[in-house]
């Protein structure tokens, strides 16, 4: 009986593992980190957002004699896309501007990731789960994501 229940126990912990999963979105991509994070980058402000910052993980780690695989975060936004989201709840300031990691796996595959928008602001009150702008954030970050990672 006690393994039956260790098993279920387990079986239930796993399931909500790979549930908090489906809030992160992973795409592979075709290219090494930095050139992935270029092709990230033309194709924000190709986009006509604005790039407010991109963040060298693996570059600060050794700055401070410490090891990461190749990783880096790209902060980009669209006041017209992102503002009405703080209209409805000016919280959601701390999950804005948008953000999208790329990153080496240990198996040396290049990954883009990002939240899902409307996971990302799912708590704060006044944001609709039906918003426009949720669905306008979702297929930029898609697209965006989609032409950086592309073979081309």
């Amino acid at each position: 009986m006690k393994n039956v229940l260790a098993a279920a126990a387990l079986v239930v912990s796993a399931g909500m593992g790979m549930a908090s999963g489906d809030d992160i979105v992973r795409v592979p991509s075709s290219h090494d980190v930095p050139a992935t994070m270029d092709r990230l980058e033309a194709a924000v402000t190709g986009a006509g957002a604005a790039v407010v910052a991109r963040v060298d993980h693996a570059g600060a780690a050794q700055a401070a004699d410490l090891q990461l695989a190749p990783s880096q975060v790209l902060i980009f936004g669209n006041p017209k896309i992102g503002t009405p989201a703080m209209q409805a709840n000016p919280l959601a300031g701390l999950y804005l501007p948008l953000k999208v990691l790329v990153y080496e796996d240990a198996a040396g595959q290049t990954w883009l990731a990002y939240e899902q928008p409307k996971e990302m602001l799912d708590d704060l009150d006044g944001v609709a789960d039906d918003a426009a702008y949720l669905a306008t954030m979702a297929g930029a970050l898609g697209n965006l994501t989609a032409k950086a990672a592309a073979a081309e």
